[in-house]
């Protein structure tokens, strides 16, 4: 469903980067060499595994365990922030996204991959019943537009796809100077 889009976002990473909701490590050999790369996840068991990952690929990667909503990093830390497919399970995705523009030196990058709100009302309506459902059992929310939440801090917005019937969006922004 969501096709190139994990090596589509890491391979636009430059510098100092920060990846949010690192999970498993399934982005991990999509970033390009020179980049130093920071992960975090709630989940220490997803960091173990992001750590053999790492270990297999022969990634260099700092893995902490760290809470999205309260990112243990000074302002303006890195370059470039990703997330892939994981906004969609924090549960305050607006502290998430204040946290990265917190994190994110000015003139910095984020880039964002996630299933979002269908483009059509029927796709939407079939969205809200099945949050009835997944965020209660599993914090997931599909109705969620994190565009939107870029935008309300300024960022140019350098790119924005939708696909598989608006479900799926990527988006390139830039933090103002």
């Amino acid at each position: 469903m969501f096709g190139d889009s994990r090596a589509w976002a890491c391979s636009q990473a430059r510098g100092e980067v920060l990846e949010v909701a690192i999970g498993t490590g399934l982005n991990l050999p999509h970033y390009p060499d020179d980049v130093t790369l920071t992960g975090i996840d709630l989940s220490e068991r997803m960091l173990d595994l992001a750590c053999a990952r790492a270990d297999e690929l022969g990634c260099e990667v700092n893995l902490r365990q760290a809470n999205a909503q309260q990112l243990p990093f000074d302002n303006a830390s890195f370059d470039t922030v990703v997330c892939t497919l994981g906004l969609c399970a924090i549960p305050d995705l607006d502290a998430a996204v204040d946290e990265m523009v917190r994190v994110l030196r000015p003139g910095g990058t984020v880039i964002l991959v996630d299933h979002v709100e269908g483009s059509s009302r029927l796709v939407r309506g079939v969205q809200w019943v099945v949050e009835l459902i997944t965020v209660p059992l599993g914090g997931e929310h599909f109705l969620r537009r994190p565009l939107h939440k870029v935008r309300a801090h300024g960022f140019d917005v350098e790119w924005v796809q939708r696909f598989k019937l608006g479900l799926v969006e990527r988006l390139v922004a830039r933090k103002p100077e």
